[in-house]
């Protein structure tokens, strides 16, 4: 299991959240093997390749809520690839779902972007 601060981490998702104007619900965290990433993409989203997340959003209205998985063997490969500490890596993953929940969205070169920024800014929020 990583070693997460979990009250400094949960207080800096909901400061993210907040400046989206939402407010955060009933998230959940799940850190997994590639394995069962892959037995989760396959059984629930149809794809057949490895991922680093995979969220199932539960939202309603301006409460977020949803259940969020990440392959702890995807956030150590891409460290390595990006040339980052497994820490840093992780903690973009963990906001990179909760900005899934508030909306943004990755599919097209445009939304990548943004959501890279938005990551980075919420990144800069996160004090040591």
């Amino acid at each position: 299991m990583p070693d997460i601060r979990e009250t400094e981490v949960s207080e800096w998702v909901r400061q993210v959240a907040k400046s989206y104007g939402k407010v955060v619900g009933d998230i959940n965290y799940i850190f997994v093997d590639d394995e069962t990433m892959l037995d989760i993409n396959r059984r629930f989203i149809g794809h057949d390749y490895y991922t680093d997340h995979i969220g199932f959003d539960y939202t309603e209205g301006n409460a977020l809520s949803g259940d969020i998985y990440i392959s702890l063997d995807t956030v150590r490969t891409n460290a390595e690839l990006f040339g980052v500490t497994q820490d840093e890596e992780l903690r973009r993953i963990i906001i990179h779902g909760l900005l899934h929940l508030c909306g943004l969205r990755d599919k097209t070169d445009e939304e990548r972007t943004e959501m890279q920024q938005a990551e980075d800014e919420a990144l800069s929020l996160q004090q040591e």
